[in-house]
């Protein structure tokens, strides 16, 4: 018995081994994502956009800014003099937090009384917004210890957490999953298409049907963005009714971007149906294109702590304007020219998607 499960063993593995797209699919993914995890799927908090709003002219507080602008974690990148320019500088994500120091901060520490410093975090995201209050106060403290003359009274921080305030982990991530499971399953439906009619037989029979290429391309994309707009809005519901999550923004808005957003996953997904011969193969390159998209995205792992050049490519990511346009439709009301602003990255990718799919489609059934 033994030898025959050998036999058999050694006869599947060789069977992985000769097919090269099989030999691919379990060499090259592993070793590009291994770099991707490794580079962008990262915790630590670096580089994170500071504004700084500074009333206070004084010696005390500039000793404070160098405690922060000479920090890793943070990097200042506004100055601000009023909180209309606060809200804009959050609100358009040009900061993630915002340091305030009061005008009667210095006076208060050479007259030994006790000080405050106020830091606004962008609570959509909640894990990084954790991160920079901790490393924050860590940086408070230890300018507060280090004074000559010492410090006898506390400098105090204090946070706001705005469009999160108690940074509940459920309102940062499920906004998020509406973008990324609808377009799993609409790069699944889509990459299963064509690939099943080749494995049923049934790919010749297409062929010989009056549809012209462009009307496969539109009836096999059609069901795969209602498949995507379905999960989409089971997950919206799930959150509004569920787990109580808001949605402060327009939901007609919020479907107009998923239309959108699902032309990429469409066109991504129909791209490997075309190259795939069998469901399989459809299911591990979905895999394969994927979970690379989840990484860059910033779904887990901020944006902002990945190296230049893997945020560049990120920026190709249908995913990552996708959550940013549902956490901030989600929590915060966006408006509409914010929404634009990550909309025209999101139509520019869709409709290259879409274009290569119409290519890919063209060129399997013409």
């Amino acid at each position: 018995m033994l030898r025959r499960i050998l036999a058999l063993l050694a006869k599947e593995l060789a069977a992985l081994w000769n097919d090269r797209k099989t030999r691919f699919v379990i060499l090259i993914p592993p070793l590009i994502q291994v770099m991707l995890f490794a580079y962008a799927a990262t915790y630590d908090v670096t580089n994170v956009p500071l504004g700084i709003w500074n009333d206070d002219a004084g010696n005390q507080s500039a000793a404070l800014l160098r405690r922060f602008t000479g920090s890793p974690a943070f990097h200042p990148t506004v100055a601000m003099e009023s909180p209309a320019e606060l809200s804009a500088a959050i609100d358009a994500r040009r900061a993630a937090a915002v340091l305030h120091i009061p005008q009667n901060f210095s006076a208060d520490i050479l007259a030994g009384r006790s000080a405050s410093v106020q830091l606004v975090l962008d609570g959509r995201r909640s894990n990084t917004a954790l991160m920079i209050q901790s490393y924050a106060a860590a940086i408070v403290a230890a300018f507060a210890r280090d004074r000559d003359p010492p410090v006898h009274q506390p400098v105090s921080l204090d946070v706001r957490d705005w469009y999160n305030p108690t940074l509940e982990s459920q309102w940062f991530i499920l906004p998020g999953l509406v973008a990324v499971l609808s377009m799993m399953m609409a790069m699944l439906v889509g990459a299963l298409s064509l690939a099943r009619e080749r494995e049923l037989g049934t790919f010749e029979q297409l062929l010989v049907t009056p549809l012209r290429p462009t009307e496969v391309l539109v009836g096999k994309a059609l069901p795969s963005m209602i498949v995507g707009l379905i999960d989409a809005n089971l997950v919206t519901a799930a959150a509004l009714f569920w787990f109580g999550i808001p949605l402060l923004g327009s939901i007609m808005l919020l479907e107009a971007m998923l239309v959108l957003y699902l032309l990429a996953g469409v066109g991504i997904g129909l791209v490997i149906s075309s190259i795939t011969r069998t469901q399989q193969q459809a299911m591990l390159g979905v895999f394969v294109v994927a979970s690379p998209m989840v990484v860059l995205s910033g779904y887990a792992a901020p944006v902002e702590n990945m190296p230049p050049i893997v945020e560049l490519i990120g920026r190709a990511d249908p995913i990552r304007w996708m959550l940013l346009i549902a956490r901030g439709l989600f929590l915060q009301d966006m408006p509409l020219a914010v929404v634009l602003q990550y909309a025209w990255p999101l139509a520019v990718i869709g409709a290259t998607s879409f274009a290569v799919a119409g290519l890919a489609v063209r060129r399997a059934v013409g």
